[in-house]
């Protein structure tokens, strides 16, 4: 964490980013979406650019329905600046395997959602083709 931003910045970004850790688990309703991401929330990863919360709804129910159970969590504690912070994470199947690793970078609105994110895929799936 940086001396530029203060102690309840800094708690309010934490929040933010427990609810989107949160929101990438199977589960997370309607109301905690909404809670979570702005409406138009903007998201650019390797396997595309999805701009809306409805959007990035579908993304988690279709990798659900693809996974089946899993678990998205952080690596190590994030690290956060003004309205930005940095998630390394990690996907864990119900096996317990390290299915992949990655880090986000949000951008949090004044309201405390997200409103943007860049994820990088720092150890991509077995098989995974960024050009495909």
């Amino acid at each position: 964490m940086t001396e530029t931003t203060s102690k309840s910045e800094r708690s309010e970004l934490v929040d933010t980013i427990e609810r989107y850790v949160r929101f990438w688990n199977p589960g997370a309703d309607d109301a905690f979406t909404a809670e979570t991401l702005v409406e138009d929330v903007e998201y650019c990863a390797p396997v595309g650019v999805l701009t809306g919360s409805a959007a990035l709804v579908d993304f988690r129910r279709q990798f659900t329905d693809h996974m089946g159970s899993y678990e998205f969590r952080r690596r190590t504690a994030p690290d956060l600046h003004h309205d930005r912070a940095r998630l390394s994470w990690e996907l864990v199947t119900a096996t317990g395997d390290s299915f992949a690793e990655g880090t986000d970078v949000l951008t949090v609105a004044d309201d405390g959602r997200v409103r943007a994110v860049t994820v990088f895929l720092d150890r991509p799936p077995a098989g995974f083709d960024a050009h495909a």
